[in-house]
């Protein structure tokens, strides 16, 4: 039997550890139901923000030469270059980080590589608090290198 030489009793280690699993037990419950509620809000920020901003700024560009093209496949948005088919901002939520958050994913093809950047829309805002304006400056920010050539 081994001798115990440190001043800590069994009893209270296991009540230690008993405290943490419940800890992490809650934290990750609060996790999902937040993970939930920003899928939702997600949602709603596409239908009712992301895409008629995405919409307009695609008949913009068509406008001034530059085939674009929206696709809504369901819980995303992209804006696709008519030109490549590696040309791409899309919409994406970010549920790794500390608070999920909604990114823009750029995808750009530059002769045999591609490149790829993703960036939140506006910091670490939660989706609700995301305005008309921070999608279209983000939009407008990534833009320019698909339209420079």
């Amino acid at each position: 039997m081994a001798h115990n030489t440190v001043g800590l009793e069994i009893s209270e280690m296991r009540k230690r550890v008993r405290a943490a699993i419940d800890q992490s037990r809650r934290a990750a419950a609060a996790r999902r139901v937040e993970v939930d509620e920003a899928t939702a809000a997600y949602e709603t920020f596409l239908a009712r923000t992301a895409e008629p901003l995405v919409q307009m700024l695609a008949n913009a560009l068509r406008a001034e030469g530059y085939p674009f093209t929206v696709f809504t496949p369901r819980g995303g948005l992209r804006l696709a270059s008519g030109r490549s088919g590696e040309d791409f901002i899309e919409f994406a939520l970010d549920t790794t980080a500390r608070h999920p958050t909604a990114l823009l994913r750029v995808n750009r093809g530059r002769g045999r590589r591609v490149l790829q950047h993703e960036r939140p829309i506006r910091g670490e805002e939660r989706i609700e608090e995301l305005t008309e304006e921070d999608v279209i400056k983000a939009l407008l920010e990534e833009i320019g290198p698909f339209v420079e050539r």
